[in-house]
């Protein structure tokens, strides 16, 4: 689940789900990211083993790693948006911050 949430996070750079999978798929995807900040072989190699889309990848290390090159890390921020109307669970955004800086 989370492989494939992280992917939709990549691919999207926001994804709705409840609280407690945004707080899980938080460090999940800070790895990821730092792996692409690396940008070698390796580090695409290691990644790959968690995002299955080469679409998702390519962008991680093309478009995303470079994005936050200067940052130190806070790659990921997560917004709470109430409860959802038929179990009551909490939702919230997990989104990619803006720019490095």
């Amino acid at each position: 689940m989370l492989r494939n949430m992280v992917t939709s996070l990549i691919i999207h750079e926001r994804v709705r789900t409840t609280e407690a999978k945004a707080k899980e798929l938080r460090p999940f995807a800070e790895r990821l990211i730092t792996l692409a900040k690396k940008g070698d072989l390796h580090s695409r190699r290691l990644a790959g083993r968690q995002i299955a889309d080469s679409e998702a990848l390519r962008k991680l290390f093309d478009h995303i790693g470079p994005r936050f090159e200067t940052r130190p890390g806070g790659y990921t921020r997560i917004l709470k948006l109430g409860a959802r109307k038929g179990d009551g669970a909490e939702l919230a955004l997990i989104e990619l911050t803006e720019n490095g800086a």
